[in-house]
């Protein structure tokens, strides 16, 4: 056929934006139609939500798959155990193979929702730098991107990483009680065990023992009252907000030169995405454990200490070895859940993407 190719799709599924010079000319009607946004074309209805069913869908299965090491992760934190083996023997000597999986219902519904309103905030924020990025230096990033062979720039990075904090920081907003409740069902029976029989606390250390979710976040409110689900917000927010920017930019930048060094015409190749998936999550951890580290501490200072009793704030030490206890357990459960999530995901796009519009 004489009809150029329409413009490739990005990682998200949704056509780059186009300069004036850098559009194709149209030859057809049928092409026409495709590149008006506003065209009366009809669509699969899968199609105007594709990213949302593609990150809720992966989220659930990911999720479930590297719970057992989120677990583990939080334990290791909270709590001193000598060793990766000696906590998963801890847990399951105490607990059952049911211990790894504890609270996990919160967090399947939580990430889930979460991952899917912070990817859908990703896509309408990029796309939003792109353009103000391109009014500025004469090229939106986004085209830079979608050219084949193309390598990151600052332009690029700047709009990825802008992107992933916007997203990061809205999301914290509603994850941050969700994960307190799964942390505390996580440490629960650590909690009541490490229990000082003079201390006035015990009661409220108790009292979160074999509780699921939505007892737990009653126990918070009653001991803590409702601004008690916000425990150790600030950490929380900083965390989302750094380590969502570095995410982004990772896997994106990653993947853009992955594709190139394949030689591949596609943004989105299983090899890449694989891999820049699993990148991604090693390098945004590495980089923000401290805080994460410091936000498990208060938020169990804070679910251990009576409500009328200072809480101890910790600080967040860069250079201090306890606070990247648990590291190497966090790292491999975060390769393990962006290689399936971003695999899935960039799959589900395709085929969704794929599906044939209804006939007029």
């Amino acid at each position: 056929m004489s009809m150029p190719d329409l413009p490739k799709q990005d990682s998200h599924g949704k056509a780059p934006i186009q300069t004036p010079r850098a559009q194709a000319p149209i030859h057809s009607a049928a092409a026409a139609v495709a590149l008006i946004p506003n065209s009366p074309r009809r669509r699969h209805w899968a199609k105007q939500y594709r990213t949302e069913i593609a990150a809720s869908s992966s989220s659930l299965l990911s999720t479930f798959a590297a719970y057992p090491l989120d677990s583990v992760k939080t334990r290791m934190q909270a709590y001193r155990f000598k060793h990766f083996a000696n906590c998963v023997w801890h847990t399951y000597k105490t607990e059952g193979f049911k211990g790894f999986w504890r609270g996990c219902v919160a967090p399947m519904a939580s990430v889930t929702l979460v991952r899917t309103i912070s990817f859908s905030i990703y896509q309408k924020a990029k796309y939003s730098y792109s353009a103000a990025i391109g009014r500025v230096t004469g090229e939106e990033p986004l085209v830079t991107v979608n050219r084949p062979g193309s390598i990151p720039t600052p332009g690029t990075v700047v709009c990825f990483g802008a992107a992933g904090a916007t997203a990061g920081a809205i999301a914290a907003f509603i994850a941050c009680p969700f994960e307190l409740t799964k942390q505390a069902a996580q440490i629960s029976v650590l909690m009541a065990s490490n229990n000082n029989k003079s201390s006035v606390d015990d009661p409220v250390r108790s009292s979160y023992q074999q509780k699921g979710a939505f007892g737990t976040a009653r126990n918070v409110i009653m001991h803590r009252g409702v601004r008690g689900l916000y425990s150790g917000f600030g950490f929380h927010l900083l965390r989302d907000t750094v380590g969502t920017a570095i995410y982004f930019t990772t896997y994106e930048s990653a993947k853009q030169l992955l594709v190139r060094f394949q030689g591949s015409n596609s943004p989105t190749s299983p090899l890449s995405v694989a891999t820049a998936g699993g990148l991604c999550g090693l390098v945004s951890w590495a980089c923000i454990y401290p805080i994460d580290s410091a936000k498990t501490h208060y938020q169990r200072n804070c679910l251990t200490t009576a409500a009328d009793q200072p809480v101890k704030m910790p600080r967040i030490q860069f250079n201090k070895a306890s606070m990247y206890r648990g590291l190497g357990v966090s790292m491999a459960r975060s390769c393990l859940i962006n290689t399936i999530f971003f695999s899935s995901f960039e799959f589900l796009k395709k085929k969704i993407n794929a599906l044939p519009d209804p006939v007029e």
